[in-house]
C-alpha cells in the first residue's frame, strides 16, 4: 500500500514541480527519491542502473534524431525558408482565415520534420502581422501552435518523422507508415474537432470584443518590415520537406526507421544549404546552435529515467496487473494504458517508450496487430502529455509570452480532449 501511495505522490508532485517551473532534471530526481524510499528499493542501485539505465537507453536509441532533426529545423528557419512557407500559405488562404493560415503552416512544417520548439519562432513573426490584421486575441498562439505541431502531424500521419511516431517502430517491428488509413482517418478526426474549437473560439471572442494586444516584449513594427523579397523561394522551401516524407515512405523496406529519419534529415539539411548557401549568413552558427538545439533530449530522458525507475518498483506491478486485467478490447486498454503513462510522465515519446518496453509484447501476445497498436499508442500517448504539467507546455507558453490562465485553455481543447 505505501508503494502505491508512493507512486501517486510522486506524479502528484512531478506535476506540482513542474508546474512552479523546476526543470525536468531535478524533479525527476526529487520523484525518483520518493518512489525509491516508499517502495524499499535499494537507492544507489536504483538510480545507477535504473534511472540511468533509461537515461541512456533513451540517449543511445534516438541521440542522433534528436540532433539531425534539430539541425535541419535550425537550418529551415535561419535559411528563411520556414517563413517563405507560411507566408505562402498567407498568400493562399488569405489574412481573413489567420488561424486556418497558422495551423496549416505550422501542421506542414512539423510534418516536414521542424521540431515544435523551432516552428514557435519561425512562426511568430507571421503570427504577429496576422493577428494584428485579423484583430485576434494573442492568447490563440499557443493553442495554435501546439494543435498544428502535436496532434494530427505528429502521431496520427504516416510516414511522420517526429519521434512520436518512430519510437513504435523501434519496440513494435513496424514501419513508419504502419496502418495508413487508420492514421489518415484519425488525423482527419483530429484535424476537423481542433479547427471547429477554434472557429468557435474566435466567433465568441469577437462577440465579447476580444481584440488583439501585443505582449510588452512584442515590437509589431518589426514583425510587419519583413522583406518577402529577400526570402528563399517558396517552392524550393518546400522541396527538402518533401524529400523527407518520399523518403520515409519509399526507403521504408530499405532501412530501419531510426536510421531512415537521421539520413533523410541530414540529406534535406545538406540540400537547405545547397539552396540557400548566400542567405545562411552565419553557417558555423547555424550549424552549431542546430546540433545545440538536440541536446533538448536530456529533458526528456530524465524522465524517461524516472519512469523506468517507477516501472523497477514493486508497486508498479499493481499498475501491470490493472492495465492487462482491464476487462476491454486490447486495443482499447493499450490506449488508456498509454494515456496513463503518458500523462504521468508529462511526455508523449517518454510516456510511449515506458509503454511498450513493459507491456507491448504483452498485448501483441494478446492477439493486437503490431502496425495497429503502433498506430493507436503513438495517437494515444499525444494526449495526457499536454496536461498544464508538461515541460513542452511552460516552454511553448514562456516563448509566446502568454501565462497558463490566459492561453492554456485553447490547449487543452485542442491536443487533449
Amino acid at each position: 500500500m505505501l508503494g502505491v501511495l508512493g507512486l501517486l505522490i510522486a506524479i502528484a508532485l512531478l506535476i506540482v514541480l513542474a508546474y512552479r517551473g523546476i526543470g525536468a532534471i531535478p524533479a525527476s530526481l526529487i520523484c525518483s527519491i520518493v518512489v525509491i524510499l516508499t517502495n524499499g528499493m535499494p537507492l544507489w542501485e536504483s538510480f545507477s542502473k535504473a534511472y540511468m539505465g533509461g537515461v541512456n537507453g533513451f540517449i543511445g536509441g534516438y541521440f542522433l534524431v534528436f540532433i539531425s532533426s534539430a539541425l535541419f529545423a535550425r537550418a529551415m528557419a535561419d535559411s528563411g525558408a520556414a517563413q517563405a512557407v507560411g507566408y505562402k500559405f498567407l498568400d493562399w488562404f488569405g489574412p481573413k482565415r489567420a488561424v486556418l493560415v497558422l495551423i496549416v503552416t505550422t501542421g506542414v512544417l512539423t510534418y516536414g520534420g521542424v521540431s515544435l520548439f523551432v516552428v514557435i519562432f519561425a512562426i511568430y513573426p507571421i503570427a504577429m502581422v496576422l493577428f494584428k490584421e485579423a484583430d485576434l486575441p494573442k492568447s490563440f498562439l499557443p493553442g495554435i501552435l501546439a494543435f498544428g505541431a502535436a496532434t494530427f502531424t505528429m502521431s496520427a500521419l504516416p510516414a511522420s518523422p517526429q519521434l512520436t511516431n518512430v519510437i513504435p517502430s523501434q519496440v513494435l517491428g513496424t514501419s513508419l507508415t504502419a496502418a495508413p488509413l487508420l492514421g489518415i482517418f484519425a488525423a482527419v478526426l483530429m484535424f476537423i474537432g481542433g479547427y471547429a474549437y477554434f472557429v468557435w473560439a474566435e466567433k465568441k471572442v469577437r462577440a465579447e470584443g476580444i481584440g488583439f494586444v501585443p505582449g510588452p516584449m512584442d515590437d509589431v513594427s518589426k514583425f510587419e518590415n519583413v522583406d518577402k523579397s529577400k526570402l528563399p523561394s517558396a517552392a524550393l522551401s518546400f522541396l527538402p520537406m518533401i524529400l523527407i516524407l518520399l523518403a520515409i515512405i519509399f526507403l521504408r523496406k530499405t532501412f530501419g526507421s531510426i536510421e531512415l529519419v537521421v539520413y533523410a534529415m541530414f540529406v534535406a539539411t545538406a540540400i537547405v544549404f545547397v539552396l540557400n548557401w548566400s542567405k545562411l549568413t552565419d553557417k558555423k552558427t547555424t550549424i552549431n546552435q542546430g546540433l545545440k538545439d538536440g541536446i533538448a533530449i536530456v529533458n526528456v530522458a530524465v524522465i524517461v529515467g524516472f519512469g523506468v525507475v517507477v516501472q523497477n518498483a514493486p508497486a508498479f506491478q499493481e499498475f501491470v496487473k490493472f492495465a492487462l486485467g482491464i476487462q476491454l478490447h486490447p486495443y482499447l486498454s493499450a490506449v488508456i494504458s498509454t494515456e496513463i503513462v503518458a500523462g504521468i510522465v508529462s511526455s508523449s515519446s517518454g510516456g510511449l517508450t515506458i509503454f511498450l518496453n513493459a507491456l507491448g509484447a504483452e498485448y501483441v501476445a494478446l492477439g493486437a496487430n503490431p502496425e495497429i497498436l503502433h498506430r493507436l499508442t503513438a495517437i494515444a500517448a499525444g494526449g495526457l502529455d499536454t496536461l498544464p504539467h508538461a515541460g513542452g507546455i511552460f516552454i511553448l507558453l514562456g516563448v509566446v509570452g502568454i501565462t497558463h490562465k490566459e492561453g492554456y485553455k485553447h490547449i487543452f481543447w485542442t491536443t487533449v480532449a
